[in-house]
């Protein structure tokens, strides 16, 4: 049974390297980007954390979670899209239950 769409959450890290410019004008990208193909729900941001272990030689991240809407296909391009996303650590896309 396929559905139209579904709700999912994603969490990133971004670097603090980014500065406050650089992270907001990320979170910006990627908001617009969710826009784009889906429904954005909600914008948490967590703000500066230590990372549980050094990533890229650094050990605080920017977190942000991200909860949206859209069809199914989208979670894997945003995904593709975060790889190639110079200044992102870390992704996490999972799917919420209904």
């Amino acid at each position: 049974m396929a559905r139209e769409s579904a709700k999912y959450e994603s969490v990133i890290v971004l670097s603090t390297t980014l500065g406050e410019d650089g992270i907001k004008a990320m979170v910006e990208k990627v908001s617009n980007l969710i826009s784009q193909n889906g429904t954005l729900d909600s914008v948490d941001e967590w703000g500066k954390r230590r990372l549980a272990y050094p990533i890229n030689d650094e050990t605080e991240g920017y977190y942000v979670l991200f909860d949206f809407t859209s069809a199914p296909a989208f979670p894997a391009e945003l995904d593709r899209v975060y790889k190639i996303t110079e200044g992102i650590l870390r992704t996490l896309i999972v799917a919420k239950e209904d």
